[in-house]
């Protein structure tokens, strides 16, 4: 979850004139990129070989 500091932080970098169309899309990828880092943080990561094993059930 985002914080409402990281929010202000995070619009105060964008260039003054931007639609809601973006500032969504900027604040959904700030939200995935912080969902990320928290999983790497909670060790909610898979390893290359674990990804590697997923990969191939699912392309078999």
């Amino acid at each position: 979850m985002l914080t409402k500091t990281q929010i202000i932080n995070s619009l105060d970098k964008l260039p003054e004139k931007l639609t809601i169309d973006q500032v969504v899309d900027h604040l959904i990828f700030v939200q995935k990129v912080q969902k990320g880092l928290d999983d790497s943080v909670n060790e909610r990561v898979n390893t290359k070989d674990k990804a590697a094993q997923k990969l191939k059930k699912w392309l078999n």
